[in-house]
């Protein structure tokens, strides 16, 4: 089944009570049973919940996945993975990381015991110079949030195979329309569900996609007994949303790389960060494991002045000014202030997030539109 076909139907089934095509909001908290213990499979909606069901399902069959655990936002799917670890293991995560998820590792689990290691993972050297027989996983971002840095997602994981340690990769940025990391060999993927998967800028969620039985089985104990779920209304909306995620990726991808292209050759224009670019040093590794480039991308103005910055924000239209991105409008970001301000300011010019960079989400709008907008904007 092709992808197009699998994001309307893989997962989901007509309601068996009705027919009904769209699978129900099953809006209760609990389930009446025949006898204790006796049921159709339904307890309690943190357990189980019908709607969240055929969601997990759904996510599954995309990501080419056995097993989808659906929890309340990406941070919460995050959290999930780290508490499979204990005191002294060690997590290897990439230096150009989310600032929500830099948070949750530095500030959440590093005081429990956990031990985590920041490095550049666009050389897998640089990961074989930290690891230990306390490492536990390698923690991947592909392509990274904000600087677009691509991760040879097949070498990593052949490396993590060889150390028996668990790989995981965040593919917020791809979608599973245009990158499927269980396929080359990671363990785990998760997803910010709120960006791409949702689509349109109205729920929350994350998720977790996996193979294996036993990590599946830990995984959904740990999404019932800390209880981090999602409702049936959000997971409603999403199962909605990933029936046109193909053609949304499509018009993301379309615009993205007409707008990086326009911003390259743009006199007021220092770099511009989107590996559909050929000048960008990741190119010819997502042209390898990924099948577009992206809606995500981000630009530096010459003479890299921080005010200057600002008032381009300020000045676009189209360009909504706000944090998330995946959504059908455009949006513009300011990751030092905004998305990573949870990071350290040493810390993010370490990996060459400056204060003046500028993260754009694109949109599907008309691209004459968008473009017209930036030339205002920057002047």
């Amino acid at each position: 089944m092709k992808f197009g076909t699998k994001a309307i139907h893989a997962g989901v089934e007509p309601d068996p009570t009705t027919g009904a095509i769209m699978t129900p909001i099953y809006q209760t908290s609990t389930y009446v049973q025949e006898s204790p213990g006796k049921h159709k499979g339904y307890e309690y909606s943190r357990t189980h919940n019908p709607t969240r069901t055929a969601l997990q399902n759904a996510l599954a069959a995309l990501e080419n996945g056995k097993y989808g655990i659906c929890y309340a936002s990406g941070l919460a799917a995050t959290d999930a993975v780290l508490k499979l670890f204990r005191p002294g293991d060690e997590i290897i995560a990439t230096n150009d990381i989310y600032g929500g998820s830099y948070r949750i590792m530095k500030r959440i689990f590093e005081p429990f015991g956990l031990v985590f290691h920041f490095v550049d993972m666009s050389d897998v050297s640089n990961i074989e110079k930290v690891l230990s027989e306390k490492t536990k996983m390698v923690w991947m971002e592909t392509p990274t949030n904000p600087l677009l840095k691509i991760i040879d997602i097949e070498a990593i994981t052949k490396l993590c195979r060889e150390k028996g340690i668990y790989s995981a990769v965040d593919n917020t940025f791809a979608s599973p329309y245009l990158q499927n990391p269980l396929d080359m060999g990671a363990d785990i993927v998760m997803h910010s569900v709120t960006k791409y998967l949702g689509g349109h800028s109205d729920t929350v969620m994350g998720a977790l996609i996996v193979n294996d039985d036993e990590l599946a089985k830990q995984l959904a104990f740990i999404q019932n007994a800390s209880g981090a779920v999602p409702g049936p209304q959000d997971c409603f909306l999403v199962l909605r949303g990933i029936k046109t995620l193909h053609i949304r990726m499509q018009r993301h991808c379309e615009n993205a790389i007409i707008v990086a292209q326009w911003l390259e050759i743009h006199p007021k224009v220092a770099k511009v960060y989107y590996p559909g670019l050929p000048s960008h040093t990741g190119y010819d590794l997502a042209k390898k494991q990924m099948r577009g480039f992206g809606g995500m991308l981000s630009f530096e103005l010459k003479g890299d002045v921080y005010q200057e910055a600002i008032q381009v924000m300020e000045n676009l239209k189209v360009f909504s000014l706000g944090e998330s991105l995946g959504g059908v409008e455009s949006l513009c970001t300011h990751p030092a202030s905004m998305t990573h301000a949870s990071i350290p300011k040493e810390e993010r010019e370490k990996t060459g997030l400056k204060d003046t960079l500028i993260r754009l989400s694109v949109g599907i709008e008309d691209v004459e539109d968008l473009i017209a907008d930036l030339e205002q904007a920057i002047g």
